[in-house]
């Protein structure tokens, strides 16, 4: 799988762990940035996955901040993402099953890397349901 990989710096150690293990794992990840801890605005990297998820360049994105609410408002201004922010695995298994949602933010202060492990893993490998989801799923497009 292809996917779109940002932070900021407050996400920036938590994004190159998962990095590394997407890429361990086999996945083509497109690092879209932050690549220091040194402080930056989150926007320029939502925007950046948003993007690239949005255009196809890359199937599914994950997006880094220290609480992810930033990046994921950020995310959602683009047509055609739906940006969720989990903080535990249900909450990421939901979002692709019910919402379909392509991008998946990360609040790096409140999770462990362990944390973020599973999210990630539940939000990348969990199917949309389709059915009754894709009516409200189709409705959330302006």
């Amino acid at each position: 799988m292809r996917i779109a990989l940002g932070s900021d710096h407050a996400g920036f150690r938590l994004k190159q762990h998962l990095l590394d293990r997407l890429q361990k794992a086999g996945h083509t990840v497109d690092d879209k940035g932050t690549w220091s801890e040194e402080s930056t605005d989150y926007p320029a990297y939502a925007h950046a996955v948003a993007e690239a998820v949005a255009a196809g360049i890359d199937e599914l994105g994950i997006v880094i901040c220290g609480s992810g609410n930033g990046v994921n408002i950020t995310a959602n201004k683009h047509a055609g993402i739906r940006s969720a922010l989990a903080w535990t695995v249900e909450v990421a298994r939901l979002a692709r099953q019910h919402n379909d949602a392509n991008v998946l933010a990360l609040p790096a202060r409140f999770i462990s890397q362990e944390e973020a492990e599973a999210i990630a893993d539940a939000f990348l490998h969990t199917a949309f349901e389709g059915g009754r989801h894709q009516r409200r799923v189709a409705a959330i497009e302006c």
